[in-house]
């Protein structure tokens, strides 16, 4: 069953998506692109991706993170949402149009309603040769202009908390990482679809690399009691619309 609710997720590799609004914004998940070796050609410079509203970063791990200096360059009225210290990192780079938050707070940014959630996971970043923590990782809760809200969680292992998001949001979607060995792998994130409640996931954060070796085939095997569960497993270059 088609989502039919105006809105579009372009997936472009690994953890990446580009989603466009029933208003017509466009918000990039995690921007990963130029280095992205799933990435397609087509999607692989900053001009290419076109004008983005909001650049929503998870963490600062190279593969979620490595590109957000130059696609922020590139789109200088895009709001850059991440963990407030991943943000002040940001800016000591060059970033311009921060928006702070944290985990459990909500702020709406055009018309948008983006949650922070938990998400069980590390973050840090490269800087003169030294790795430095920058926060934590995260994921988000987001609600657009029709009221069509969905869960990107990032990567992150499953949690039991992942219910009171339910109880909380009633995400229509759900963007969970299924590759293992990094995050939760399909067992897992079978547990975590009965946890959000949702019927419609779009798995990421697999197949990039030899290490990821769940499946949306596992997932699917993983979660065959679920009834009405709808797994759409993108391309890279592929979209759902």
């Amino acid at each position: 069953m088609p989502l039919d609710r105006d809105t579009t997720f372009l997936y472009l590799g690994h953890s990446t998506i580009l989603v466009e609004t029933p208003g017509g914004k466009r918000l990039l998940i995690d921007p990963w692109t130029i280095h992205n070796p799933a990435c397609p050609p087509q999607y692989k410079t900053v001009e290419s991706l076109g004008r983005l509203d909001m650049i929503l970063i998870t963490h600062m791990h190279d593969d979620h993170a490595q590109d957000a200096l130059a696609v922020s360059e590139g789109n200088p009225d895009a709001a850059v949402v991440a963990v407030f210290e991943a943000g002040n990192w940001l800016q000591t780079k060059g970033v311009k149009n921060f928006h702070s938050m944290n985990k459990g707070g909500t702020q709406t940014v055009d018309g948008i309603a983006v949650t922070m959630t938990v998400a069980h996971h590390t973050s840090s970043v490269q800087d003169e040769g030294k790795v430095i923590s920058v926060g934590e990782a995260v994921g988000y809760v987001v609600k657009l202009e029709n009221g069509f809200t969905f869960y990107a969680a990032g990567d992150t292992a499953v949690f039991g908390d992942m219910a009171l998001l339910r109880d909380l949001y009633h995400p229509e979607l759900a963007l969970l990482p299924i590759g293992d060995h990094y995050t939760m792998g399909p067992r897992e994130a079978a547990l975590a679809i009965k946890l959000l409640g949702v019927t419609r996931v779009l798995p990421i954060h697999y197949a990039s690399f030899p290490m990821l070796t769940g499946t949306p085939d596992a997932l699917r095997q993983a979660a065959s009691d679920i009834p009405n569960l709808e797994i759409y497993a993108l391309k890279p270059g592929e979209t759902l619309r």
